[in-house]
């Protein structure tokens, strides 16, 4: 698809009436959809021929969308099996430091249950606290690992659709059985369109007509998503990187060679354009700025991906041969370093966090 215009003209008004709709009282969800279906109506009927009239019409159907997904609410997906027999692998294996396992169990189930409080309290005020949820983040290692083992197959026609499905089938199955988060989904549906592009050369997607197409599929499946920080959060990080991102990366021109500190630098850029696009969100929902994010995000993040990289590596050859110790204990050894850096992050002074915000002016 080389003309993206119409799907971020759909999107956009589509996504407002769903917002719109959310946040109207209880007791006016019912009336809204029947008004929104008979505004959908009229517009048809009368203006249909018009293409000025495809925004109020998108508007409705994103209010009508809401309203019917508030009265038949989507259950939310249970964990499947998969994920026990994960977490019941990894329980097996002997990672070194007390709390790596715990940690790990968190960064790839999903399950905090094993977290300390002095543990969480050190992601949280060193601005990480999002490497304990599953997110996007982790589905993104996966993805990757996945394409990088599927590489030798080759680039025929065929080899292309095998690998895409291949990937679509597995980190959907992984979606699933850690209970498709809405940042899970949504990375989940970024996967899906990007590689539906490449098995489909012919077509193509800009990156924020793909932004607008995600967040249009994932309002259809769950509108009532839309009013969880998770959701909100992602997308807003998405919009970042979308639109912020490439700009502060051409700030620091490529030279054709390799150089560390353009890697640095985007890092950096990916990092500032997520926070300014989620800053108003998370104080929001959460009265919380995290002042140490670039620090803890440039270390965490590289740290996070080894982590999840020799974790997963260590449960597939627990499962068939045995994970040997050298890799136990090293995946241990990253993560007990990761807990070292956040909290030595976590102990600088941090007058915006917890209780200090409320005794702030105004």
């Amino acid at each position: 698809m080389k003309n993206n215009s119409g799907i971020i003209s759909l999107s956009l008004p589509f996504a407002a009436g769903v917002a719109a709709a959310a946040l109207l009282a209880e007791p006016f969800r019912t009336a809204l959809g029947a008004s929104a279906a008979a505004i959908i109506l009229l517009i048809y009927c009368f203006f249909h021929k018009g293409n000025i009239a495809l925004f109020p019409l998108y508007f409705c159907l994103g209010a009508l969308c809401w309203s019917s997904g508030a009265l038949c609410p989507a259950p939310n997906l249970p964990k499947l099996a998969a994920a026990s027999k994960m977490a019941e692998l990894l329980e097996r294996i002997p990672f070194a430091g007390e709390h790596s396992g715990a940690i790990i169990q968190a960064l790839l189930t999903g399950d905090r249950s094993g977290l300390t409080r002095d543990t969480i309290k050190a992601f949280r005020r060193s601005g990480a606290s999002h490497i304990l949820a599953l997110s996007g983040l982790h589905l993104g290692v996966i993805y990757t690992c996945l394409s990088k083992v599927l590489t030798p197959l080759g680039n025929s026609t065929a080899a292309r659709w095998l690998k895409s499905g291949t990937i679509i089938i597995i980190c959907s199955v992984y979606a699933a059985a850690t209970g498709a988060s809405a940042s899970i989904t949504r990375a989940l549906i970024y996967i899906c369109i990007g590689e539906a592009g490449r098995a489909m050369s012919w077509r193509r997607h800009s990156p924020l007509g793909t932004f607008c197409l995600a967040l249009t599929l994932q309002l259809l499946l769950k509108p009532t998503v839309i009013s969880t920080p998770g959701f909100q959060l992602s997308y807003l990080a998405m919009l970042g990187i979308t639109l912020l991102f490439p700009r502060m990366e051409s700030w620091y021109p490529k030279t054709g060679k390799r150089d560390p500190m353009r890697t640095i630098w985007k890092s950096t850029a990916l990092t500032i354009s997520c926070q300014v696009f989620t800053a108003p969100a998370a104080w929001y929902h959460f009265h919380s700025f995290p002042l140490y994010f670039l620090i803890s995000n440039l270390i965490a993040l590289p740290l996070t991906e080894l982590v999840i990289i020799s974790a997963l590596a260590s449960a597939v050859l627990e499962a068939t041969t045995g994970c040997p110790a050298i890799l136990s204990t090293a995946c241990g050894k990253l993560v007990q370093l990761l807990e070292f850096c956040l909290e030595t992050i976590a102990s600088l002074p941090a007058p915006w966090e917890d209780g200090a915000l409320h005794q702030l002016p105004g």
